[in-house]
């Protein structure tokens, strides 16, 4: 088991990582606001479920493997960065509509939901790459197990990651209020969201192995 500092500190790592905005964070925002927050909890169970891959992943010492097979982390990554752009295209396109406006929309089924929360997850290298490079520097073999510490640890971050986006989830409707009076500030986050996304998307896709 990690000692108490060592998960003390894991721990602020983990919260300031869930509260910087990402892939998984806007998906969640756009989901809970066109069609409720009933809807963005059901597509966190499936980012959930996609950290938890990762986490098992790190603790078995798979991640390395994977960036150790030629092409396997590229296709990984320019498969996020595909689908970041797909996203960003979605918000830019003409006739395109920000996540934020409250529009009827023909509603996912809780399955698909899931799927595409997962996907999402799955789809992003930076979660694989931050698991691969934070985690070592918590594990201590000298204080027990390394898979068990590697496991606390990786829950930890998963919980860290749940409550911060379960409470952005949450309050997507009060966010949804403020930009429905004013149609403006909707047409700027439209731009502005295909924009980040679109960077992100080119950033991933350029970014050499570490």
């Amino acid at each position: 088991m990690p000692t108490l500092s060592t998960w003390l500190a894991f721990a602020l790592v983990a919260i300031g990582m869930s509260l910087t905005p990402g892939p998984n964070m806007m998906y969640l925002v756009s989901r809970s606001l066109c069609q409720g927050p009933a809807a963005g909890l059901v597509s966190l169970g499936g980012v959930a479920l996609g950290l938890v891959f990762y986490m098992v992943c790190a603790a078995f010492g798979l991640t390395a493997l994977l960036f150790a097979v030629p092409y396997a982390y590229d296709v990984l990554r320019f498969g996020g960065a595909i689908y970041l752009l797909w996203l960003a295209w979605q918000a830019l396109k003409p006739g395109g509509r920000s996540p934020f406006e409250v529009r009827p929309l023909e509603k996912d089924s809780n399955h698909r939901l899931f799927l595409m929360g997962l996907l999402t997850s799955a789809l992003n290298p930076k979660i694989a790459m931050i698991y691969l490079a934070l985690l070592p520097q918590f594990v201590h073999p000298e204080h027990g197990s390394v898979l068990t510490q590697s496991l606390v640890l990786g829950t930890t971050q998963i919980t860290a990651s749940l409550v911060v986006n379960a409470s952005v989830v949450l309050s997507a409707g009060t966010i949804s209020r403020f930009l429905g009076q004013r149609p403006a500030w909707l047409r700027i986050q439209r731009w502005l969201m295909g924009g980040v996304l679109g960077a992100l998307a080119l950033r991933m896709a350029t970014e050499a192995r570490r």
